[in-house]
């Protein structure tokens, strides 16, 4: 069961090591490219930002974005902000979505996100958990999947499976770190791909963090997932 309360902590513990670790950096370290493509750190602090504030609209009932240029636009507005003005935002933002959090809410209700999605607003804390902390892994500040909380990796590997299950162009694949399993990608109607690899490497893989190198492959090649 979802415990939107939980995520909500593990939010905020989450949040506070990112900034501690940013707040080790300088400027210019905060200029320099990110690990996601043409984004620098800037880049990547500012969407941390201004994604907590769409997920107060979210919660809110209000639309997550104005609309996806606006959301580039703001992005590229405030990436090139001094230090302490991103760790500012990024500490702002992120407590006025723990203050909407802790307001009485009906968290079984169905909330709107971006490009049509819809999920229970109790899944959402959640999703705000995966973007801080995947954000953090993108920095290349020294916070690798090795180093996310077990709770999360596994919960996140279980949400990425799910996300592609049944993906006409994913063959049915099976993951396993060799104690759990995972199936993904269309139904077994052809004999399974299996996928072997540690968690941090399965993790990465799926959600578009490591090129899947150091998996093991059974049964064909290493399937090309869509991306996120």
């Amino acid at each position: 069961m979802i415990d939107h309360a939980h995520d909500l902590a593990s939010v905020r513990d989450a949040t506070e090591r990112l900034l501690t670790a940013v707040g080790k950096l300088d400027h210019a370290s905060v200029t320099e490219s990110s690990r996601l493509p043409g984004w620098t750190r800037g880049h990547v602090l500012a969407h941390l930002a201004r994604n907590a504030d769409a997920i107060v609209n979210v919660l809110e009932g209000r639309p997550m974005y104005a609309s996806a240029e606006a959301r580039d636009a703001d992005i590229e507005r405030d990436a090139a902000r001094p230090l302490d003005v991103q760790l500012a935002d990024v500490r702002d933002s992120g407590a006025r979505l723990q203050s909407v959090g802790a307001a009485p809410a009906d968290w079984s209700r169905t909330v709107l996100l971006r490009n049509g999605v819809t999920d229970s607003a109790s899944r959402v804390p959640f999703r705000r958990w995966a973007e801080v902390e995947l954000h953090h892994v993108d920095l290349g500040i020294g916070y690798e999947l090795e180093d996310l909380p077990a709770e999360f990796t596994e919960r996140e590997t279980d949400f990425l499976a799910a996300r592609f299950a049944g993906h006409p162009d994913v063959p049915p694949t099976r993951l396993t770190d060799g104690t759990r399993a995972w199936r993904t990608g269309r139904e077994a109607e052809a004999p399974e791909v299996t996928v072997t690899g540690s968690t941090a490497d399965l993790l990465g893989w799926l959600a578009g963090r490591r090129e899947g190198t150091a998996l093991t492959v059974e049964g064909g090649p290493l399937p090309a997932l869509p991306p996120l």
